[in-house]
């Protein structure tokens, strides 16, 4: 459908109703890593609420996958290797905020603007999630899975939004010498695993699942691009959505866009088994 495959060092988004399958569609793209990389794709959980959305038991069930949580910090002026068995962990939760931008600011003395009141504990977090991303890259990982965005009316006032945009273009691509520099300091005393440990951006690919209101997928195909939506700036954009057929609800896939390469027009239906997604 995809005429080959997402392209590397893109950024696709996946639109669909909560329990229509996002997140088995993005363990499989992620663990498939393994065979086109070489190495699993990476699983960031946005969902404020833990792991809601299961990751964990479907890697297991599906792809015999330990999903392990990384909890290495690297903060400045520290020692930025990974303790052994930290690179065996290709989940994080760290960055937990979910809900409207406004939610998390506060006035000013003067009126005028406002303050983000939230800003010092992301920053903290940052200590978690960007050696996360960092080690695995420079040990060959190629693909990034960001699940648990929630429906928000306006996308440009989603807090999630906000943040991954921010993770995509000051993290996951991010150049690979810059990035380390900035968390293995000093810079001196690690600069030989800097430059052992390169890789390109733009060979990341990374896949956005948000969470929908609208279900049916006449709904999804039909849907607005709003301001602040990554859709507008993405490669590539699918929607999951269910249709009603006889006296059963089946779910179906199609590609809404797909920059640079051939794609397929169709609507195709799938169910959710044993072994995940599976085409009808």
């Amino acid at each position: 459908m995809l005429g080959g495959g997402l392209l590397p060092g893109t950024l696709a988004v996946v639109y669909g109703a909560t329990g229509i399958g996002k997140t088995h569609l993005g363990l499989t793209f992620a663990d498939h890593g393994r065979a086109a990389d070489g190495a699993r794709g990476l699983v960031l959980d946005m969902n404020g609420r833990g792991d809601s959305q299961r990751h964990d038991e479907y890697a297991a069930r599906l792809f015999q996958w330990a999903l392990l949580p990384w909890t290495h910090t690297v903060t400045p002026m520290s020692e930025p290797y990974p303790p052994p068995g930290a690179m065996q962990a290709d989940y994080s939760n760290a960055l937990p905020w979910v809900g409207r931008t406004r939610d998390f600011q506060v006035e000013t003395p003067d009126g005028l603007e406002f303050d983000w009141n939230w800003k010092a504990t992301y920053n903290h977090a940052l200590y978690t999630v960007r050696p996360f991303f960092y080690f695995h890259f420079a040990a060959g990982a190629r693909r990034v899975v960001v699940d648990g965005v929630e429906p928000m009316d306006s996308p440009a006032d989603s807090i999630q939004f906000f943040i991954f945009d921010e993770l995509y273009r000051k993290v996951i691509h991010r150049d690979a010498e810059t990035l380390g520099m900035e968390i293995c300091l000093p810079v001196w005393q690690h600069r030989e695993f800097i430059d052992a440990h390169r890789y390109d951006h733009r060979q990341i690919t990374t896949l956005l699942l948000v969470t929908t209101e609208e279900t049916r997928l006449e709904d999804l195909v039909a849907r607005k691009v709003a301001t602040g939506d990554l859709g507008a700036t993405a490669n590539t954009i699918l929607v999951m959505g269910s249709e009603r057929v006889g006296n059963r609800i089946a779910r179906m896939l199609a590609v809404v866009k797909h920059r640079g390469s051939a794609m397929s027009d169709e609507i195709v239906e799938y169910r959710i088994g044993g072994n995940g997604l599976e085409l009808a």
